[in-house]
């Protein structure tokens, strides 16, 4: 996963998921929201925890759970449709 995070390439997570990007240790510095039981977790890894439906941190877009997919796959595809294609 730190490899990925490094190529600056988008990472979608939801609900329990940001525990994944915590668990690289990429997450110090960054804003993101997840489901309420991991956010301690998030917070102790470094991150700045929000209560918001998705939130978009440069690459990072999270979101709290299913109830907030329509707000998720939204940002999910405005983010991605902003990455240049492969060449």
């Amino acid at each position: 996963m730190r490899a990925f995070v490094g190529t600056g390439k988008p990472v979608a997570s939801i609900c329990h998921g940001p525990w994944t990007v915590a668990e690289a240790d990429v997450v110090r510095g960054r804003r993101l929201t997840s489901w309420a039981s991991i956010r301690t977790d998030l917070r102790n890894a470094g991150a700045e925890v929000v209560d918001d439906e998705v939130c978009v941190d440069g690459q990072f877009i999270t979101s709290r759970s299913p109830f907030d997919l329509p707000a998720f796959c939204a940002a999910i595809v405005e983010q991605f449709a902003a990455v240049p294609a492969a060449v």
